[in-house]
């Protein structure tokens, strides 16, 4: 197997400034392809260049609010202009939103929660879905939580994002076999990242994997071998759900 897998390839990333974004991204770019990080921190965005071009991989730069849905619609437009396909879209960005019991959330944080893991995936797959199909090979992988199957307390807003994104992801998966496209979900599970840490508090980061873990997995996803579509991929399992 090459050690540039994703060579020639063009693949937008999402939340591509921090924790499994930045990763997936960095690992992507070393793996060959040309990243389009999209994240709302410019200045994450540059430092997140700066490694890509070290590893000697090329990174353009989208500071997007997932929020904005036109502004969705108008990546696509860019890059059908600029490049004419695309072969891949790593959906990582999302919010935890409130630690709450459900009659306590407010209206405006749930929704923000939908809007973010939710929404603006499907405006995702809307706005670039014609670029992935003329990939011929188009690849989609999208991060889901093991709190769609360990439903707890306190935890409906974000549950309930990643079971609809879950459903949104195999139907598309379901829908676009036909084309060429493979579309998966990955459990990353305890990772060590900034909202894990937000939602445990008291938890040792040391003793959960750090998301570079997660990248061989993520470019695996991407790549011409995967026969799976509309699956999730559980990390701490090591297999299939």
């Amino acid at each position: 197997m090459t050690d540039k897998p994703l060579l020639g390839r063009i693949v937008v990333v999402t939340g591509a400034s921090r924790g499994i974004g930045r990763a997936a991204a960095l690992g992507v770019a070393a793996a060959g392809a040309h990243v389009v990080a999209v994240a709302r921190t410019v200045g994450g965005l540059e430092e997140l260049d700066d490694a890509i071009r070290a590893v000697g991989g090329e990174a353009t730069l989208v500071p997007l609010d997932l929020k904005d849905f036109p502004a969705i619609d108008r990546l696509g437009a860019a890059l059908y202009e600029r490049y004419g396909k695309l072969d891949g879209l790593v959906g990582n960005a999302g919010v935890l939103g409130p630690i709450s019991p459900v009659g306590h959330v407010d209206p405006k944080d749930f929704d923000e929660v939908l809007a973010v893991n939710v929404t603006a995936n499907y405006r995702l797959i809307r706005s670039l879905d014609p670029l992935l199909r003329l990939s011929g090979r188009g690849r989609a992988v999208f991060l889901s939580s093991g709190a769609v199957r360990n439903l707890r307390p306190f935890w409906g807003a974000y549950s309930l994002s990643k079971a609809a994104l879950e459903a949104l992801v195999v139907t598309y998966a379901r829908e676009s076999e036909t084309h060429g496209i493979k579309a998966n979900l990955v459990n990353p599970g305890p990772m060590r990242t900034k909202m894990r840490a937000k939602a445990m508090p008291g938890e040792d980061p040391e003793t959960l994997p750090a998301p570079e873990a997660l990248v061989p997995h993520i470019v695996r996803l991407l790549g011409d071998d995967v026969a799976e579509t509309g699956r999730v991929w559980d990390f701490p399992k090591q297999a299939w759900l």
